[in-house]
């Protein structure tokens, strides 16, 4: 059984609760695309874990997990927050974390690139978090790339950091920046290489042989559909392919050997950086935006950046079912929309003074859309910690439904707290026939 965790909307969806809520009945945990991003908390008995490479299921101490091919490295950083989890007591050895022979390396000059290029783009800058992920997604695309089983080797190694910091001090030294030194670079990363060393493995082998054998895989997304850098809202997006097609090539993969697709989905909407974003709550809105920026603690794990807040966007969930296929979907944050006495789902949106239940392609039209928009009562109850779907408030499970039917996916988990065990996951439902299967396995 191999099943896709994927995020439906801009991320921050709660993919981390959801993929160690669901790590116990899998045996590997597997991560297909990005760096070492912005970072999202796990909370596991009143203690918080923030990962930003590292999969989810790293805090299980019986599960392998697997950093895909797909996947752009910081060696610097993975040794950090390999350092820091050890540090909360958490086992990390290169029998329990693969590494991708044919990842791709984020090197310090990628870094300084990274600033570089927001600063060329001025008021159309991405808002990226300036840790080198996108020019080092440049430099594969490019063929330029520095691949770990490349660095294994200390010549090569040494070769292609000369080579493209000839290329990369040219832009640096333009906008103001003292020049890179390749000698310096190369005896900080060797260093690192050969640490890293012991983790590295051909790991679509060993997935494949993982199948083999009947073990349980757990695919983990990072950032989320709508910043899938051909399917989201370009160019405000990520540089890789968030989306459930990006784990078969990110991790190598058949498609066919994926079993499901779970979409992960807030009750309602945030995005962080720059960007259209039609149902942001601004002006009048501002005050509920601010409730929910503090009531769900809406703000970067590892940047405490605030995140913008808006309503649930039917239309561009939709098309994140649509794009993954998605076979069931988890609803994250429902209690943080307790305090509500009314909520909004934009059902449609309207442009040029026509409707449109599509998602549009250009950044300029999403830009222009007005959403259209259905009033549900709110509830106004409690409903953290509640783990029966029909003990939660008639309005509470009235917006489930609403929202379950807008997107044409049943909702099958929802989660009503930050602990593992705040959630409910309702019967019969295909979500319970994985985990069926598990059992029964």
């Amino acid at each position: 059984m191999i099943i896709a965790v994927i995020g439906a909307q801009w991320g921050d969806e709660g993919k981390g609760k959801i993929v160690d809520l669901l790590t116990d009945k899998f045996d590997i945990v597997a991560r297909y695309q990005g760096g070492h991003k912005a970072g999202h908390s796990v909370h596991v008995k009143n203690k918080s874990f923030i990962l930003r490479l590292l999969p989810s299921g790293i805090i299980h101490e019986d599960k392998t997990c697997v950093l895909g091919n797909g996947m752009v490295i910081d060696p610097k950083a993975f040794f950090e927050e390999v350092e820091q989890m050890q540090g909360e007591g958490i086992s990390i050895t290169p029998e329990r974390l693969k590494v991708s022979s044919r990842a791709h390396l984020i090197m310090p000059y990628h870094r300084v690139l990274d600033h570089t290029s927001e600063e060329r783009l001025g008021n159309e800058k991405i808002g990226t978090t300036l840790r080198g992920i996108g020019p080092a997604y440049e430099d594969k695309a490019g063929r330029r790339g520095i691949r770990v089983a490349d660095a294994l080797v200390p010549e090569i190694l040494k070769q292609k950091i000369e080579r493209n910091l000839e290329e990369a001090n040219r832009i640096i030294v333009l906008y103001g920046r003292e020049p890179l030194r390749s000698d310096e670079i190369f005896d900080e990363i060797s260093v690192l290489i050969e640490r890293l060393k012991p983790y590295v493995c051909e790991t679509s082998a060993f997935i494949a042989e993982a199948k083999r054998q009947g073990k349980k895989i757990l695919l983990e997304g990072a950032q989320a559909t709508l910043l899938d850098v051909d399917h989201g809202t370009y160019p405000f997006v990520t540089s890789s392919n968030p989306t459930a097609g990006g784990a078969c090539v990110g991790l190598g993969i058949p498609p066919h050997h994926i079993t499901g697709v779970l979409g992960i989905v807030r009750t309602y909407t945030t995005r962080v950086g720059e960007g259209p974003f039609p149902t942001e709550m601004i002006d009048a809105e501002e005050e509920i935006a601010n409730l929910i920026r503090q009531r769900g603690n809406e703000y970067g794990s590892v940047t405490r950046r605030p995140r913008r807040c808006g309503w649930f966007d039917a239309v561009a969930t939709r098309y994140a079912a649509q794009l993954n296929g998605f076979d069931s979907v988890a609803l994250t944050k429902l209690d943080v929309l307790d305090a509500l006495d009314e909520i909004k789902v934009c059902i449609g949106y309207q442009l040029d003074g026509k409707v449109v239940n599509t998602f549009p392609a250009s950044a300029y039209d999403l830009r222009r859309v007005k959403p259209i928009y259905e009033t549900l009562k709110g509830w106004k109850t409690d409903t953290s910690g509640i783990t029966d779907f029909e003990k939660l408030p008639e309005d509470a499970k009235r917006y489930v439904n609403f929202l379950s039917d807008a997107i044409g996916v049943k909702i099958d988990l929802i989660s009503t707290g930050a602990e593992r065990e705040q959630t409910i996951i309702l019967k019969n439902s295909v979500l319970e026939s994985w985990l069926e299967n598990h059992r029964k396995n």
